[in-house]
């Protein structure tokens, strides 16, 4: 028994084409904005490579960017069938494509669904990423003079600015990195000196953080050095105070704003493949309506469109069988090779030429 089955008259075969032509338009719109979203995305991510450590985090991008490409051909050939089955004729031409053609497209939409889902599931690649990037460039932030690194203090302190944020996890960060450049360092100065000799590694640490860990919005002037050291400043408890620098880490304020894009991204995915999915469905209930219109030969009568032929359970069951019939025949094919008695049998009489023949007496 037929699955959603519905019955068309001539004049709803037309309106069903010409309908499923305008959607497939709309549906090339669909695969653009899937492609501007994958490249919106894209762009986003290499702004801020540098403080991003190489991994997959473009497999996302990539793949939005891939399907919206894929979706704007397919959508384009759905078009032009669609416009041609309003006519019985032309119909004829693509009978026979029709069918591959819904089933590969039906296939296509997972990407698009996939893509969706990959959205939400990047954020564990992506904090990954910005922790070991952050990492790097915090570590090599006062390296001002070596090529390839002089950029990262710009990096980083254009970042904190922006994203109100301060170190990798918090501004506890800078207390663990020598982040001051020797260069701007007095070795003549008694503490400087203690401070590297007190350290085993002979880094300059002070608990103290770049000026672009400040919060301007603070009515206080800006405490950068000295940050736990009470007496340094005047009325001031660290522990109690609400210090006029930012709180949050840089990765916990990138991830939110990655974050808060993919899952826009992953609804706008989410809508386009349901309405992909929507659309290919009409285009399957014209298939099947035009199809019976042919078999009838009453190109104006009316005819059945379906979803399915057969119910889910025997359409299941039928393309099971023929996955087990396809398997069982190539080993049959296989076994018999095996088996055939005349394969790789020489014959003995090759090269004579003295063989006597039996001729037929003539007739008298």
């Amino acid at each position: 028994m037929a699955v959603l089955k519905v019955k068309f008259t001539k004049t709803k075969r037309d309106k069903l084409a010409q309908i499923l032509w305008i959607l497939n338009w709309v549906s090339v719109v669909s695969g653009i904005i899937l492609f501007s979203l994958g490249l919106f995305l894209k762009i986003e991510i290499k702004k801020r490579n540098e403080v991003m450590a190489k991994g997959d985090i473009n497999s996302v991008p990539n793949m939005l960017i891939s399907v919206g490409v894929i979706a704007c051909i397919i959508n384009f050939l759905g078009g032009k069938i669609c416009y041609d089955c309003s006519d019985a004729n032309k119909f004829s031409r693509w009978k026979l494509v029709m069918l591959p053609y819904i089933i590969c497209t039906f296939c296509f939409t997972f990407c698009i669904l996939l893509g969706s889902l990959m959205c939400y599931t990047m954020r564990n690649e992506l904090e990954e990423s910005l922790y070991l990037g952050l990492r790097d460039a915090i570590k090599f932030y006062k390296d001002t003079d070596i090529p390839g690194r002089c950029f990262l203090k710009k990096t980083v302190d254009l970042l904190q600015i922006g994203f109100h944020c301060c170190g990798n996890n918090g501004f506890r960060d800078w207390f663990e990195i020598q982040w001051v450049s020797p260069r701007y360092l007095n070795m003549a100065s008694k503490e400087v000196l203690d401070r590297l000799k007190s350290n085993v590694d002979g880094k300059f640490l002070v608990d103290g953080v770049p000026f672009s860990c400040c919060n301007p919005s603070s009515p206080r002037p800006c405490i950068q050095y000295q940050l736990t050291n009470n007496s340094a400043h005047y009325n001031y408890d660290f522990l109690t105070e609400e210090l006029n620098i930012w709180m949050k880490g840089c990765r916990e304020a990138l991830l939110d704003y990655y974050t808060g894009i993919m899952r826009s991204i992953g609804i706008a995915a989410l809508l386009i493949w349901l309405f992909e999915l929507s659309v290919l469905i009409g285009v399957r209930y014209l298939q099947t309506a035009m199809k019976n219109v042919l078999l009838l030969g009453d190109l104006e009568g009316e005819s059945d469109g379906w979803l399915l032929e057969n119910s889910f359970v025997e359409t299941a069951k039928y393309n099971i069988n023929i996955i087990k019939n396809l398997g069982k025949a190539n080993q049959i094919s296989t076994v018999s090779s095996m088996n055939d008695p005349n394969i790789n049998v020489q014959n003995t009489d090759c090269g004579k030429t003295n063989v006597t023949t039996k001729s037929i007496p003539e007739a008298r």
